[in-house]
């Protein structure tokens, strides 16, 4: 493990003159070349990057404050600060410091400061006067004794002298014995002066006296002192606490003697910050941050001597996974492990990693997935706590387990739908432990945590896993429930644990793209979800509408035309209708749905929503969403109806009589115009445009190409054969530039009734000029072009 005395964070001074956190790291002290001198380096416990290099200037003023910090400047305005985690820790480095500079160690400023305030002065007078002599310890002079140490506690220099006159007098122990005599003696009246002078010598905060009164011999006396709180009338019981209602269980035996002392002295040190002290006032919440530490390091401490013990260790899951174990042997080791686990949490992030690892070595994840279906609710509640433990620290960790299980097991053994199980099985009305493992699923579902690495992707592997795997088992409750046309339960307890399913559903959707979009394409699951709009509880309905809000957001066209096909608004049409105006979340939710479509200018489902429920919503007044909506899309879909119906009347038709006349063609361009909206990001006007109108030349040359060989095939039906039997054609002749004689034009049509002549697959308007182009004909000599019989 990282020497924790040396962990340090480094802070900089803004412009704003607040301290900003530059990263956490560990600090050295070494002669740097290119500095050529002795420096302080600070080397991030992340990465190892050099977050600092400073060298120790002679000239530089370091100061030390409240025993863990030491700040500098470093040019006019740039100032730095090493706050340290251990007191020990920044005395090395100050002691460094001070070498370098030649100066004292004792100090708190290796150099005077130009300007001095008053407090600054008035310290060091403070600094320079004698030690404090305390007062006999006597029940008789308990009260100047009392108003002694309260005086101190204002000036950190005289908290800082009393310390030391209380240790090394020893006087704690001193004090101890007075309190027998008055207790013996009944005498409240000193009894109540020694909880006052008890109390403040907890707000000196110094560990040196936290280590005399929680040792084994002094911490019951020091617990009954605080017993005799002057604002309470009549005694605590602490000590009988401790005596009869506290117990140690030794699920199995441990055999470090020192491992089981630090135990009970941290669960007694505990039980008096939690429950004898008194809540500390505002001010006086920093006094006690050093019993805060002993606490800390004290689990600390307990984790890593467990660490140890391996074969402690190994018999706990041995027991754990053992099927002849009764109930209450395993609820005492499950409740150990949850314990041990809560300690850990006190280890830095890579004692924490070789925690957890050491645990799934020991197999922590096949005893959970005993534990998590047993009947008893407190190793149930203990088996979630743990699993919440480890997932929250390290999620991949569970899903290579769960991978490594896919293959061989069938679905039901596999600890992910064992977890679905326990969150759908909730027996607690509340469904506190359900709302837990729905928090446990979602960290291991969240892609943003997934590693990703050159040879494979977790993402990939686990979500294929799951979808195949798990998620029929999370979706049973719900489509067990919408298989007729309302809910088939409603009551309160199913209700809120199909809120909680939709609540991850949402989460899928939002964080899974093309998993959940194909399980809810091919499971038609959205319809089955819309089912619950007709439950009698409003916070369901609200899950349901938040999930179609959450797809609907996404604005992907394979979920717009699913829901356009399936009809999917109808059902939230229908309740925004039932709910009949009132002013309540549900009202609020569909209509956002609404004009988050005509915002975002959804266009199929803005047109779907105007053309199949215009006019059942058009009455809804007091929004203006459905009337913007029926304006915005309904207008472009009939415009595109009047196109339609104008491009059924074959072009070869438009004679003089179905010639537009300029109005109607600036009535066509004006709605050829309106379907701009059509137009995808990015991609020119002028270039659609072209592309508009080459699609139509071709469709109307298509369509004048098929009239020409329907009416070709039929005036050869009509022809008379001559002598040789050959066909006629009757036909007009026209002169052929280059030729002579008259040439019949093939295909030549007549039309009667009509003063319309086909050249080469264009229309020619009698008295006007034709829009054939000229063509070629030199390309083709008269001689060999083919002659038809006349």
């Amino acid at each position: 493990m990282a020497d924790t005395r040396r962990r340090v964070k480094l802070y900089a001074l803004n412009a704003d003159r607040q301290w900003d956190d530059r990263g956490t790291g560990h600090v050295s002290s070494s002669y740097v070349d290119k500095l050529k001198g002795m420096s302080l380096l600070v080397r991030a416990e992340s990465d190892g990057s050099l977050l600092l290099e400073s060298k120790i200037h002679p000239d530089t003023a370091y100061q030390k404050q409240q025993e863990t910090l030491i700040v500098w400047s470093e040019g006019e305005n740039y100032d730095l600060a090493l706050s340290f985690q251990e007191k020990a820790g920044c005395d090395e480095i100050w002691e460094k410091i001070c070498q370098v500079q030649g100066k004292d160690p004792s100090v708190e400023i290796t150099q005077d400061i130009v300007e001095e305030s008053e407090d600054e002065r008035y310290e060091d007078v403070s600094d320079t006067a004698p030690p404090i002599e305390l007062p006999p310890c006597e029940v008789s002079r308990l009260e100047e004794i009392s108003e002694l140490i309260s005086s101190c506690l204002p000036s950190p220099i005289r908290r800082e002298k009393l310390a030391v006159a209380l240790e090394s007098e020893n006087y704690i122990k001193k004090l101890l014995e007075v309190f027998h005599m008055c207790e013996d003696l009944e005498n409240i009246d000193s009894l109540h002066q020694l909880y006052e002078i008890f109390r403040n010598i907890f707000l000196l905060n110094k560990n040196a006296l936290f280590e005399v009164m929680f040792a084994d011999d002094t911490i019951f006396d020091v617990v009954g002192v605080l017993e005799y709180d002057p604002s309470s009338p009549t005694p605590k019981q602490h000590r009988d606490y401790f005596r009869t209602v506290s117990k140690f269980k030794e699920v199995i035996s441990i055999s470090n003697p020192e491992l089981v002392n630090k135990i009970h002295q941290t669960y007694r040190v505990q039980y008096i910050q939690d429950a004898v002290l008194p809540t500390p006032s505002v001010f006086e919440e920093n006094m006690l941050s050093t019993l805060s530490s002993f606490i800390f390091f004290n689990k600390v401490e307990i984790v890593s001597l467990l660490q140890e013990e391996e074969k402690f260790l190994g018999e706990l899951f041995v027991q754990l996974t053992d099927e002849a174990t009764d109930d209450e042997k395993r609820r005492d080791l499950v409740l150990f492990l949850k314990e041990f686990c809560t300690f850990s949490q006190t280890l830095q992030p890579q004692s924490r990693e070789t925690f957890f690892k050491m645990l799934s070595n020991l197999g922590v994840l096949q005893a959970l997935e005993i534990t998590l279906g047993m009947d008893d609710p407190t190793i149930k509640s203990a088996s979630i706590d743990i699993l919440s433990y480890i997932v929250d620290f390290s999620p991949p960790m569970v899903r290579e387990y769960a991978l490594q299980q896919g293959n061989p097991q069938d679905d039901d053994q596999l600890i992910i739908n064992i977890i679905i199980e326990q969150m759908i099985c909730d027996l607690d009305p509340d469904l506190g432990g359900a709302v837990q493992l729905v928090g446990i699923l979602k960290l291991l579902l969240d892609p943003d945590n997934m590693l990703v690495t050159v040879n494979k992707s977790e993402k990939t592997d686990f979500l294929n896993f799951f979808y195949k795997h798990c998620m029929h088992v999370l979706i049973a409750p719900v489509l067990a429930n919408t298989a007729e046309d309302k809910p088939s339960k409603e009551d309160s307890q199913t209700a809120q644990l199909l809120g909680l399913i939709l609540e991850l559903l949402t989460f899928c959707v939002e964080h899974h793209t093309y998993h959940i979009k194909n399980y809810i394409l091919h499971k038609d699951l959205l319809r089955r979800i819309l089912v619950l709009l007709k439950s009698k509880h409003t916070f369901l309905k609200l899950c349901a509408v938040r999930f179609m809000r959450r797809i609907i957001g996404l604005k992907d066209e394979f979920y717009n035309r699913y829901i356009i096909n399936g009809n999917l608004f109808a059902p939230v049409v229908e309740a925004f209708k039932r709910n009949n105006g009132r002013y309540n979340l549900l009202d609020s939710a569909i209509l956002e749905m609404f004009e988050f479509i005509k915002v975002e200018d959804i266009k199929s489902l803005g047109a779907n929503v105007a053309e199949r429920f215009g006019k059942a919503l058009e009455k809804i007044d007091y929004v203006q969403t459905f009337k913007s909506l029926k304006l915005r899309f309904e207008q472009p879909q009939e415009k595109l109806k009047d196109r339609t119906s104008l491009e059924s009347v074959s072009p070869i038709l438009r004679n003089n009589r179905y010639r537009r006349d300029p109005r109607q063609l600036d009535e066509d361009e004006e709605m050829w115009f309106n379907e701009e909206d059509d137009l995808e990001d990015g991609e020119p006007i002028n270039d659609t445009m072209s592309k508009k109108l080459d699609a139509e030349f071709d469709e109307i040359g298509k369509i004048l190409d098929k009239k020409g060989r329907d009416t070709e095939g039929k005036e050869n039906l009509r022809s008379i054969p001559n002598k040789a039997g050959s066909p006629v054609l009757n036909s007009r002749k026209v002169s052929c530039p280059g030729s002579n004689s008259a040439q019949p034009l093939s295909p030549a049509v007549e039309v009667k009734g009509a003063s319309l002549t086909r050249k080469g697959g264009l229309v020619d308007y009698p008295d006007e000029d034709s829009d054939e182009e000229e063509e070629d004909s030199a390309a083709v000599p008269a001689s060999k072009r083919p002659r038809l019989n006349t």
